[in-house]
């Protein structure tokens, strides 16, 4: 659909989405905090692009910042389409086939996929029409988003790289700290695909390519959860319906699309020691301690003539990611009831849980204890393994409404019976658990019980009050009370949303007393509960860019003064 990301620019701006800035703002935090600003307006605000960055590119954010915007960058019409296209689809390849003229059903489906399978290029690419004459970061105007963050990071990077041993390939994004002109880190993780790969390497240098901009469903396919070993380019040209294109790189043995802005070639040494990275501020809102990771050194870097640096701003939510999750819940669903959880008709994944900390799951139920069969699956399944907090309804609840889900809990929910708690895998930038990358899990069932599971219940009082956020641990008015820190207005739900599902572990934080459920969230120190790592601070912007950017405000003529977000954390 866009033949790269200029293209996707002037659709944004044809359609009112875009909003320029021509005055000079500064990529060191100054094009984060307007950023900010505007991705926190109700509904995620417009697309920015800052022409004067001080280099010879401009710099775009918050492209995707807006259910329309994920929309227009994925070429759909509603998610609700694509959500039961993929229905459709599976229905028809996953339901049992008989006869020789059922299994010929599929052949269109067959010659369907064919044509999203990427394609090699001929002739020259558009992404390397300039060749540095020798690569140098400094020349891009690479974003330094918070004061602490360790230095300048790119944040939409899309990874290239290859299994060795199975030939599979991967298209991830992990964040790059710029160390010098010519080397940066390498975040992934280390439940990552990327850092597979680099695992299994049998050599002395592991190549990497990695690619910003190009079309816009390019920078989607690298967030999306797919299973090892499918091509992510694959997504892409299913979305697109029509096979991406690829070249070869000018210096390692990879193939990058055509039709990107930039491409940063490189490699690591495998034998190399790893690099201390960070800290940043991430997207759990926190920052991220700085820990160890790959060094990146790079061979080459070409570009568009025309191109455009993209970046996004991560940190205290709502922010762009927000945006990105909703289109992959709707887009994921349904592999997901038609591979192994059938019973589940919705799945949310709230923006107050940055990700994956909280989940709101509907089923279908019809036996005793299937809350914890599903909670048990999704649990193994992919990334919501990261899953910290999982609430689970039945299927005439819609869990998007938050009346009706907190409806159900106070008329389901038993703590002392339908609390399940487990352990299993965290995400590594999880700062609330004991352990590194492990920790609590807690399942709080809140399915009408059948006849085996009302035997098993105890008395409680009545509660009309589901949630309760307090600053007092002995304040138990609610079913579920959740203890804050004192700068944290318990008012102000949203915010306490995301505090509960930074700041606790499940297990270690959890009580159950006089018949109602208490979880600690306040901030941790080291000896307490058995915690003894870094708590880290949050994201916040400091009070001279703050009002560096207040003064500036009326200069990039961009309506109305907007208040920093920083200010509500601020003490």
């Amino acid at each position: 659909m866009y033949k790269g990301l200029r293209d996707y620019i002037n659709y944004l701006e044809a359609s009112g989405e875009l909003i320029t800035i021509d005055s000079f703002v500064d990529p060191l935090l100054e094009i984060a905090e307007i950023t900010d600003r505007i991705s926190k307006m109700e509904g995620g605000g417009k697309a920015i692009l800052f022409k004067n960055t001080g280099t010879d590119f401009p710099v775009l954010t918050n492209m995707m910042g807006s259910e329309k915007r994920v929309a227009m960058a994925l070429g759909i019409d509603s998610f609700e389409k694509i959500d039961l296209y993929f229905e459709s689809l599976f229905k028809d390849i996953l339901k049992e086939r008989n006869s020789f003229i059922d299994k010929l059903k599929l052949l269109p489906y067959l010659k369907e996929a064919s044509q999203w399978m990427p394609k090699k290029h001929n002739g020259a690419a558009p992404c390397q029409e300039v060749i540095m004459p020798q690569p140098d970061l400094s020349k891009l105007p690479v974003l330094k988003c918070w004061p602490e963050d360790g230095g300048r990071f790119i944040t939409l990077p899309m990874v290239h790289t290859i299994d060795q041993k199975s030939g599979a390939k991967n298209l991830g994004m992990y964040r790059m700290q710029i160390f010098s002109n010519t080397t940066t880190g390498m975040h992934w993780h280390r439940h990552k695909t990327g850092a597979k790969h680099f695992s299994n390497f049998d050599g002395d240098k592991f190549p990497i390519a990695v690619a910003l901009g190009g079309d816009p469903v390019y920078t989607y396919a690298a967030t999306a959860p797919l299973p090892d070993g499918i091509d992510e380019y694959i997504l892409a040209g299913f979305l697109r319906k029509k096979a991406v294109k690829l070249t070869k790189c000018i210096t390692q043995p990879l193939m990058v699309p055509v039709d990107c802005d930039f491409i940063i070639e490189g490699y690591i040494e495998k034998k190399s020691p790893l690099v201390v990275e960070g800290p940043f501020g991430d997207h759990t809102g926190f920052y991220s301690l700085a820990d160890l990771y790959p060094l990146m050194h790079i061979t080459a870097i070409t570009h568009r003539k025309d191109a455009v640096y993209p970046a996004t701003l991560v940190g205290i939510p709502p922010q762009e990611d927000k945006y990105i999750a909703l289109a992959t819940e709707k887009i994921f669903l349904n592999p997901i009831k038609f591979t192994f959880v059938p019973e589940i008709v919705d799945m949310h994944l709230p923006e107050e849980g940055v990700g994956h900390n909280i989940a709101f799951i509907k089923i279908d139920k019809s036996y005793p204890g299937q809350a914890i069969k599903v909670a048990s699956a999704l649990w193994g399944a992919g990334q919501m393994m990261f899953n910290k907090i999982m609430i689970i309804a039945d299927k005439d609840t819609d869990i998007r409404d938050r009346d009706q889900l907190l409806k159900a809990i106070i008329q389901n929910y038993n703590p002392s019976t339908d609390t399940h708690f487990s352990k299993g895998p965290l995400d590594v930038l999880d700062h609330a658990s004991n352990t590194y990358s492990y920790g609590g899990k807690v399942l709080i069932d809140a399915t009408k019980k059948m006849e085996e599971e009302i035997s098993e219940r105890v008395f409680i009082p009545e509660r009309s009050i589901c949630f309760n956020f307090t600053h007092l641990p002995t304040d138990t008015s609610g079913l579920i009370n959740i203890v804050v820190d004192e700068n944290i207005d318990t008012n102000d739900i949203y915010s306490c949303m995301w505090i509960w599902g930074s700041n606790c572990d499940p297990i270690r934080d959890s009580l159950i007393e006089s018949g109602v459920l208490i979880m600690d969230s306040k901030t941790k120190h080291k000896g307490e509960k058995g915690f003894n790592r870094e708590w880290p601070k949050m994201a916040l912007s400091s009070k001279e860019t703050i009002e560096s950017i207040d003064n500036k405000w009326k200069e990039l003529n961009i309506g109305t003064m907007i208040e920093s977000p920083s200010k509500k954390y601020i003490k």
